[in-house]
């Protein structure tokens, strides 16, 4: 028997938005349009403010990245038409205004000489700054409400910016060659899990960090290869750091439970950063035979550490101690 099947329409995206400012803006800033731009991009974001003056102007949407440790901005312009030139100009203006390193562009269609200048702009940036253009489209089945949907239309060339990297990478020692290596496989890894724990781009250092949505802590990854060690971490920074760090330490046995072994809890008084460790012995990490299983633990506790740790994180209070600057 063959079963009945709807049929899917393209809906005029003016029928759900009017108006681009009083209807879609509002729409793409709330939980559920930001829920929907997060799934397009892969990247975990939370709107900082809308309507944002940047000289005379003002830009639709910006936001902060929270699944980076620094700070990265997000800016977002968006119109229910068709690209032009002057949104091109203004979102280029915006960007130099706030510092903004990811730039996303919303239409209902894009206009094949914007389409091209996005491609170029990524391919003649460095490796900070992202363009993505995004066509946004409604449809529905027979009568249902409209559901809206992106269609990425331009993105940053990875490859490209990779083939240039490592065209300078003729200045790094064979350490520093090794550990970008290293870290290239483990954020392969991650991606390949479609993991919650989010890789940014492998670097020629011993450490990696990942954001756990709160400013000032992350999770690390970590290897030291003159003492042949290769550990996961939680870190906590500044006066508030040491808060937090007393006010997860009260709650060590919980969390070891939760993980299911013990860590190493190291506060740190001397230093500006507190961490907890775990770390796996043996491993030699210019041992390359033996990566397959060492970035296997790795990410296999980052992503625990991830999901025990960011709970208690997001609860920690942001008041630092008393007469702390």
């Amino acid at each position: 028997m063959i079963p009945k099947l709807g049929k899917v329409q393209r809906v005029d995206v003016r029928s759900a938005w009017m108006n681009e400012a009083s209807h879609f803006t509002p729409w793409l800033a709330s939980e559920e349009g930001m829920e929907l731009l997060q799934d397009t991009l892969g990247m975990e974001l939370e709107v900082e403010a809308t309507e944002k003056f940047v000289g005379p102007f003002k830009a639709d949407i910006l936001a902060k990245r929270t699944d980076t440790t620094d700070d990265h901005w997000v800016l977002i312009e968006n119109q229910l038409e068709r690209t032009d030139h002057r949104h091109l100009g203004q979102l280029l203006t915006y960007a130099a205004g706030l510092d903004a390193v990811t730039i996303v562009w919303v239409a209902e269609s894009f206009a094949e000489e914007h389409r091209a200048a996005l491609d170029w702009l990524n391919d003649v940036t460095g490796e900070g700054l992202e363009f993505f253009g995004l066509e946004i489209e409604l449809w529905q089945i027979e009568g249902s409400p409209p559901a809206p949907m992106f269609n990425l239309v331009a993105q940053p060339n990875e490859w490209t910016k990779e083939v240039k990297q490592q065209a300078s990478d003729g200045t790094l020692s064979e350490t520093q060659k090794l550990q970008k290596r290293y870290w290239r496989a483990v954020r392969e890894l991650l991606l390949e899990r479609n993991s919650r724990v989010r890789p940014g781009k492998a670097q020629a250092q011993s450490w990696v960090t990942y954001a756990l949505g709160k400013k000032d802590t992350w999770l690390g990854s970590c290897v030291n290869t003159r003492e042949n060690r290769v550990w996961v971490e939680f870190c906590c920074y500044g006066p508030p750091g040491k808060v937090w760090f007393d006010q997860l330490a009260e709650k060590k046995d919980q969390i070891e439970s939760e993980l299911g072994y013990s860590l190493d809890w190291r506060r740190m008084d001397t230093k500006k950063m507190s961490k907890v460790l775990y770390a796996l012995d043996p491993a030699d990490p210019t041992d390359e035979s033996d990566w397959k299983r060492q970035h296997a633990w790795m990410a296999d506790h980052l992503e625990r550490f991830h999901r025990i740790f960011q709970p208690y994180v997001l609860e920690l209070s942001d008041e630092g101690p008393a007469g702390d600057d």
